[in-house]
């Protein structure tokens, strides 16, 4: 908010001082006209109005009552000579009108906004009309012409002020209300997004041991269970004691018992499932990969549940993962010769693929392709982007 009143504030300020400005250049050319004035009246009136607008820049730079106290009492004194004009002609009449009506009413685009403002603004118009009444009523001269300019002038010139503050107030309101709807749709983004992740890393772990265990732990030798259990329960420690899950999963790439140092390669991931009866075989670009910690971890996570896939579903005990990169993707290849499936038949609610892996790869910008049909095994294609 106070962003905004300041720029407000700049606003306001180069306006008048182009209003300020414009009336005082137009003033003083009209009393440059040659025999409009002569003498010393001249020579006075031309200053006075280059100093008039002097004091509107000096206003609209530095703000401050003082200066718009001298910005009026330059343009009344100006008033008041151009008054005494033996033959008011249309040409000083102009200049007047311009002084009363443009040059001194520019003071109230800035101060009407500010405390106090509008009381200040009715005195310094008061000062103006009070001197065209004075000095017109001494020389004579008809007045009501430049009398209605000035009380126009001022009025439009506070009216803009007003209006331009409220309308900065109503669009520093709404921006305030874009600021706090997307600071909630922010924080359920993250809120949506922390789910996510806890339900990948519960199914791919604690969820995945369960199942094991309803089965009686068919095909997977006591050893591999009580690894397993024992990576969870590590698991299950760290986020007892304020691990976030993200950092705690690593916990299912753990290829020995190491509560301190927890393998994230690829051979952890092949080791994991050597334990449970699947024999994974690698073909590529070796164990590891320059890629960062994030966009490593999801690529693990999403493969390592591509071979927990096809342990449970593809009735073989062996799988390929092939691991190739380029200048800008890497892309990592499992398959199997297994049953194979309908990939259009699998429901779009199921955790394991839809979170586990396409999610899982979408939050560092990869993604997962899958080719299956029934019989003829299956293979998944992810890839993940390079740094």
């Amino acid at each position: 908010m106070k962003r905004i009143q300041k720029e407000r504030d700049r606003l306001l300020r180069k306006l008048a001082r182009i209003c300020g400005l414009t009336g005082a250049v137009g003033g003083l050319l009209c009393v440059l006209v040659p025999g409009t004035a002569t003498g010393i009246q001249f020579a006075a009136a031309a200053l006075l109005c280059v100093a008039a607008g002097a004091l509107v820049f000096l206003h609209t730079e530095r703000g401050g009552v003082p200066t718009a106290v001298g910005v009026v009492g330059v343009s009344a004194l100006l008033i008041a000579v151009l008054a005494t004009a033996p033959v008011l002609d249309p040409v000083v009449l102009t200049a007047v009108s311009a002084t009363a009506s443009v040059t001194a009413p520019s003071v109230a685009i800035t101060l009407v906004v500010r405390r106090r403002g509008p009381s200040l603004v009715f005195a310094f118009a008061a000062v103006i009309i009070a001197t065209l009444l004075v000095f017109f009523a001494v020389s004579g001269h008809p007045i009501p012409v430049v009398l209605i300019s000035a009380i126009a002038g001022w009025a439009a010139a506070a009216s803009l002020g007003l209006a331009l503050n409220a309308a900065i107030a109503r669009a520093a309101a709404r921006i305030e209300e874009v600021g706090r709807a997307h600071q909630a749709e922010r924080l359920a983004s993250e809120l949506e997004a922390r789910q996510r992740q806890d339900a990948r890393v519960l199914h791919d772990t604690v969820l995945a041991t369960l199942s094991l265990l309803a089965h009686s732990g068919v095909g997977v030798g006591v050893g591999a269970l009580r690894q397993q259990a024992g990576d969870d329960a590590r698991l299950l420690k760290q986020l007892r004691l304020g691990a976030s899950l993200d950092t705690a999963s690593d916990a299912i790439f753990s290829p020995e018992a190491d509560e301190d140092i927890l393998g994230t390669t690829f051979e952890s991931v092949r080791q994991r499932f050597a334990r449970m009866g699947l024999d994974v075989n690698w073909h590529g670009a070796g164990q590891s990969l320059a890629l960062p910690r994030e966009t490593l971890d999801a690529l693990l996570g999403a493969l390592g549940e591509c071979l927990e896939n096809v342990r449970r579903h593809s009735g073989v005990n062996e799988a390929d993962v092939t691991v190739t990169d380029d200048e800008r993707t890497v892309r990592a290849m499992v398959t199997d010769a297994g049953n194979g499936f309908e990939p259009e038949t699998v429901d779009g609610r199921r955790l394991g693929y839809a979170e586990s892996v396409v999610g899982r790869l979408s939050t560092v910008g990869g993604r997962a392709r899958v080719f299956s049909s029934p019989g003829s095994g299956t293979t998944v294609m992810l890839e993940v982007p390079k740094p």
